[in-house]
């Protein structure tokens, strides 16, 4: 697909966190978006990084049908509004639950950041790049990270079936960033289908498109495991300021 036109000053900026999973591999009595970090939970630091970005105009929060946890939260440092909707079976269909909040307020052309609730450490200038690199483009696209290790393809025994070329592979990452109206389309197709998409990035690839690839920081990672706490409150006190600042300032990688 080819470049469009500049985006209008009408455009406007919208943001929607999916946090309605379990997150089983944590083995919590709590789901991992609510474990503690760092003084905060994990979903309130994820919520803080997003708001931080000016051009946000709101975040909606997708949750679990009777979610305790919630009301709970300290959002004294996310600085954007927040709005709660009830989520679905699947990630995609949180996400689509989450966009239909929308309607009726978002226009088609409007752009939607959709970022995982379990990753804490996204550079506010991370976002910021993703913007700038995505707004004129046609379709949208995602932060990721090129792959650096030696990549291999397992058997039914768990034996090394092959190697895979590490050349042009990518980690995805969030937020994944796409127009209001092409998003809901494309999980809507998905969903139609029966296709079980695991991030917006292929939902917009099964719909034809060919999102850009934006590349981030390695910190930007997502609570999966018990081990991950920890790393992401190294990765937290190593960014200090500059984690949630607009711009690059260019020191290090902290990642």
């Amino acid at each position: 697909m080819s470049v469009s036109a500049p985006a209008t000053q009408a455009t406007q900026f919208w943001a929607v966190i999916p946090a309605a999973g379990i997150g089983r591999r944590m083995r919590s009595d709590i789901p991992k978006q609510y474990l503690p970090l760092a003084g905060r939970s994990v979903l309130a630091h994820s919520l803080r990084r997003i708001s931080l970005h000016p051009a946000v105009v709101e975040i909606v929060v997708v949750l679990a049908k009777d979610d305790p946890y919630w009301t709970t939260q300290n959002l004294d440092q996310v600085a954007r509004p927040v709005t709660t909707v009830v989520g679905g079976k699947e990630r995609s269909d949180s996400v689509l639950n989450g966009l239909q909040a929308l309607a009726g307020r978002a226009r088609e052309d409007d752009w939607v950041l959709v970022h995982d609730a379990a990753r804490p450490c996204v550079r506010v200038a991370d976002i910021q790049r993703l913007i700038d690199e995505c707004t004129q483009d046609a379709v949208g696209g995602l932060l990721a990270m090129p792959v650096r290790d030696t990549m291999k393809q397992a058997d039914n025994e768990g034996r090394v079936a092959t190697s895979v070329a590490r050349e042009r592979l990518w980690h995805a990452l969030t937020p994944q960033m796409f127009r209001y109206h092409e998003l809901v389309q494309a999980l809507q197709k998905a969903q139609q289908q029966g296709v079980a998409v695991t991030d917006e990035a292929m939902a917009m690839e099964l719909n034809g498109g060919h999102p850009r690839l934006v590349e981030g920081h390695s910190d930007n990672i997502k609570i999966t495991r018990p081990e991950d706490l920890d790393l992401a409150a190294f990765y937290l006190q190593q960014q200090g300021e500059r984690g949630l600042a607009l711009f690059d300032d260019g020191m290090a990688d902290g990642g």
